[in-house]
């Protein structure tokens, strides 16, 4: 193999793959990093077994061939290049001795391991048949992701939910303590009807590995405009941006049925502007000691004020008096894990937030409001539950 590329291309190819690597020492080729000419360019893939990533860019092809190298190698070595080599092309050369990198002044000699070691790719059976915006995709990941759970204790936990809906998708996530969920609409353009149709049939309810769509937040974070677009088939879901492709294997069994958990009403509605919440909620939980960093919530409609309360015997007491935008319905006192309410206020996107509540020992929600109409919207929504009943 000989080729040379830009360096801009071949960091950013590094980039989106060697996170995936696995650091396991039972099949050390999948410490690595696959270079493969292919198609007159060169293919970059890097996989653990459960998810792989895989990056086509142009390149110069002077001698096809194939290797593997070192993941953690190659990208210090590339991360760290001079920055006034930034313009310069990358040229590379596989032969048995491993592989010989040249970037402007610098350049190194790393050794490999035989491409033939390295595992097949899966390949994706069908077209696309779903596009969604990066931006979107990247937003809904971002606001779900957090309620994954990260013991392995009932695995379909650690994952989110993909409900394959007629006109939108439904992304969710929950650990038991908590659930998010977050509606994607998509239009006619973007989506192939009969291969959509013909799928969610069969099966409209899949779950995602959490790592698998942080990886791919983390991929299309510099690349927001475009379209992923999407396919899933019986075990595996495959992306695809611009010249890069994720494919993960789903995890088996079945979600639990979260919807019946979100209440349809609420009697209580306090809207607040969210950093003033954020803060007030941040500083009582440095007071709020042990297992569950307890913090109570008080709602006042009458005063049209929000009280959160914090105490413990090592730290003492704190309390934040918080103006309200607005309070409709009966007062509240809620007990939280201050965390686990923080996590919530940190996903809104919107300046204000509504408080929503029925009761001390009823689920909770969190949803944002819109800047202009200042109504509720209604596609997002973070759960969170009441930790202890009061007296």
């Amino acid at each position: 193999m000989k080729l040379i590329c830009t360096r801009e291309n071949f960091q950013s190819a590094i980039f989106k793959t060697e996170r995936v690597v696995s650091r396991q020492t039972t099949l050390p080729v999948l410490n690595n990093i696959l270079l493969e000419t292919e198609k007159g360019g060169l293919r970059v893939a890097a996989t653990n077994l459960e998810i792989g990533v895989e990056v086509s860019l142009g390149a110069k092809i002077e001698k096809e061939g194939k290797i593997t190298i070192p993941a953690r190698l190659i990208s210090n070595f590339i991360n760290n290049l001079p920055q006034k080599d930034a313009e310069e092309n990358i040229f590379l050369e596989a032969s048995e001795k491993g592989l010989k990198i040249k970037a402007g002044s610098a350049q190194a000699l790393i050794k490999g391991l035989s491409a033939d070691e390295f595992p097949l790719m899966p390949r994706k059976k069908a077209e696309p048949f779903l596009k969604v915006a990066g931006k979107e995709l990247k937003k809904a990941i971002s606001q779900v992701i957090g309620c994954a759970a990260l013991k392995e204790t009932r695995q379909e936990l650690t994952g989110v939910n993909l409900i394959l809906d007629k006109k939108e998708l439904f992304f969710a996530a929950t650990d038991s303590f908590r659930l998010a969920e977050k509606k994607v609409n998509f239009s006619g353009k973007n989506i192939k009807e009969a291969a959509y149709k013909n799928f969610s049939e069969k099966k409209n309810s899949i779950i995602i590995p959490a790592g698998t769509l942080s990886e791919l937040s983390r991929i299309i974070a510099n690349d927001e405009e475009s379209e992923i677009s999407v396919v899933a088939e019986e075990n595996q879901i495959f992306f695809e941006v611009n010249g890069t492709s994720v494919v993960s294997r789903l995890i088996s069994g079945k979600y639990p049925e979260y919807k019946h958990i979100i209440p349809k009403e609420f009697k209580t509605r306090a809207v607040v502007e969210k950093e003033v919440l954020q803060g007030a909620v941040k500083m009582t939980s440095f007071f709020s000691l042990g297992k569950t960093s307890e913090i109570t919530l008080k709602i006042d409609p009458e005063k049209k004020k929000t009280k959160i309360t914090a105490e413990s015997v090592e730290a003492g007491e704190s309390v934040a008096e918080l103006d309200m935008v607005d309070i409709i319905g009966p007062a509240q006192e809620i007990i939280f894990n201050s965390r686990y309410l923080l996590e919530g206020i940190n996903m809104i996107s919107t300046p204000k937030l509504a408080v929503l509540a029925n009761n001390n020992q009823a689920p909770v929600a969190l949803k944002e409001i819109d800047e202009k109409t200042g109504e509720v919207l209604e596609d997002y929504v973070y759960i969170v539950m009441p930790i202890k009943n009061q007296a």
